[in-house]
């Protein structure tokens, strides 16, 4: 019995469909990946976050568990002024000690929990080298550890400068020889993607995308970064007490929660990640730039560092190619002629015919300009009357 025509189109069709629903599902990374239970998931919190450790561990999605570390500069250890400026510095350190006893205490649970560890810094304005600094010296971090780069915004009156970023980078890659993930929201990385012949670190970290809404294919920053290493889609700005995109038990409705464009062994095997997207990092070699003796026995002085080398930017790739092309064009062009009879009237005719004279003697020239046909004098040979 033979199948009629238009069954055997319907299940070409249905079959067609079945292919396209399948693709969608793989491609999905960027709507919704949450609700793939393949996809592997990442908490961030900080010291206000409370936490039920034995909930959290319940749910075997989660992977890692990022802690906040370092917020700005560190608070000074000696306090001054009035009383109520040394009171204030006072509570300024104690917080600071209590926050990294408890990050130290969540790193020990966590790993014991066989989760991923990881830190993050909250950049604010200030001397980034200090910050980098800071940050290092408070977390601590292993080689198995992810470090992350906070930064909440583009504006350096609130938050770290782009460029102080960059300086916060080198800094960090300088003491632990590998680089922090950027952690920024989507209109901050568009920004570095849009200048990332000018942020030249920024734009090559692994991202760490902050975004609440369900689908961010429309606006993430493709081209420069072909996906997100972390994407922050659950937070308490769409996260309330009778609709939050996913809850993790455990944990508040304010906590943050991040989803992964791989599976939990993937993760694994990538976390700490601490490379930089397509780029070798021979060029940021770097050398302290030298100090006085003076200022080296005063002992107060910041070490600064300059590049060894560094990647020609766009402008530059642009000059030079334009130099080697006017070069190249120049080729083309005629000789100029610089030493020649000094004639009231030498045209390109008597050019030629004074050019083809074998012997130069004054005699022999002026044979030939007289037996030169029809000579004209042009602008671009027509002698220089002038005297020396």
């Amino acid at each position: 019995m033979k199948t009629p025509a238009h069954l055997l189109r319907r299940s070409a069709l249905a079959l067609a469909a079945m292919v396209a629903l399948t693709l969608a599902a793989k491609a999905s990374d960027f709507s919704e990946p949450w609700k793939n239970a393949d996809r592997a998931l990442v908490i961030d919190a900080y010291e206000y976050n409370s936490i039920d450790w034995g909930q959290l561990a319940t749910d075997k999605r989660v992977v890692g568990f990022i802690n906040k570390a370092s917020d700005g500069l560190p608070p000074p250890y000696f306090c001054s002024g009035d009383e109520t400026e040394v009171r204030l510095c006072k509570a300024l350190w104690k917080r600071h000690a209590v926050t990294r006893e408890l990050f130290q205490t969540r790193k020990v649970v966590a790993k014991a929990l066989g989760l991923k560890w990881g830190a993050y810094h909250l950049a604010r304005p200030g001397n980034p080298v200090e910050q980098a600094n800071n940050f290092i010296d408070f977390a601590e971090p292993a080689p198995d550890e992810l470090m992350a780069l906070d930064l909440e915004g583009n504006d350096p009156t609130q938050w770290i400068s782009l460029e102080d970023a960059e300086e916060f980078v080198r800094q960090v890659h300088r003491r632990v020889g590998r680089f922090p993930v950027l952690y920024t929201n989507g209109k901050t990385a568009q920004y570095i993607a849009d200048n990332r012949y000018q942020y030249r670190l920024l734009s090559r970290l692994p991202l760490w995308y902050a975004r609440y809404k369900p689908d961010i294919d429309v606006h993430f920053p493709m081209g420069n970064w072909q996906g997100y290493a972390l994407w922050q889609f659950s937070a308490q700005a769409n996260c309330g007490r009778f609709h939050c995109p996913y809850r993790v038990a455990g944990t508040p409705n304010d906590i943050d929660v991040n989803v992964a464009p791989m599976n939990g062994d993937q993760l694994r095997a990538q976390w700490a990640f601490g490379g930089l997207i397509d780029v070798p990092t021979d060029y940021l070699a770097s050398i302290p730039v030298p100090i006085s003796r003076a200022d080296g026995l005063a002992g107060k002085f910041t070490i600064t560092y300059a590049d060894v080398a560094t990647p020609p930017t766009f402008e530059e790739m642009v000059s030079v190619l334009g130099a080697r092309w006017q070069k190249f064009r120049d080729g083309f062009r005629m000789p100029v002629v610089k030493t020649v009879p000094r004639r009231p009237r030498f045209g390109i005719a008597d050019y030629v015919a004074w050019k083809r004279t074998e012997q130069r003697s004054t005699a022999q020239i002026e044979a030939a300009l007289a037996a030169a046909a029809d000579p004209v004098s042009t602008a671009s040979t027509e002698l220089d009357r002038r005297r020396r």
